[in-house]
């Protein structure tokens, strides 16, 4: 099992849901840390599927946003689904500007995404 600063990791079969150990995602080196936590969940774990619950979060840095990105492209090319939650209004405005609301799964709660998962509740 990999040690992990920057995430809490519950996994339910294939899928892995992830919340965010900091409140603002800014500093370089907590990014590529983050990043680095989340593509083992899939290199590592074998995880196929990931939620991304981002309550708690504050604010991403466009840094991080291209972490998440890299780990949609991750969650791909293994055949699994990316889906993120629990995105404060500020931060999902930023999704939706820069567009990325075309490439992620967003959903408004824990609940509602882990029923897209076809996780029983």
């Amino acid at each position: 099992m990999t040690d992990r600063r920057r995430l809490a990791v519950t996994k339910i079969g294939e899928l892995a849901t992830v919340r965010f150990s900091d409140k603002k995602i800014v500093d370089s080196g907590s990014i590529e840390e983050m990043g680095a936590e989340m593509l083992s969940l899939v290199d590592d774990d074998h995880m196929k599927h990931v939620l991304l619950n981002f309550e708690g979060v504050d604010f991403l840095s466009s840094a991080a946003l291209n972490k998440l990105i890299l780990m949609d492209k991750k969650v791909k090319q293994v055949g699994g689904v990316l889906r993120l939650c629990n995105l404060k209004a500020e931060i999902l405005e930023v999704f939706t500007i820069t567009r990325l609301t075309r490439v992620f799964d967003i959903r408004k709660s824990e609940a509602d995404a882990l029923k897209a998962f076809g996780v029983p509740l």
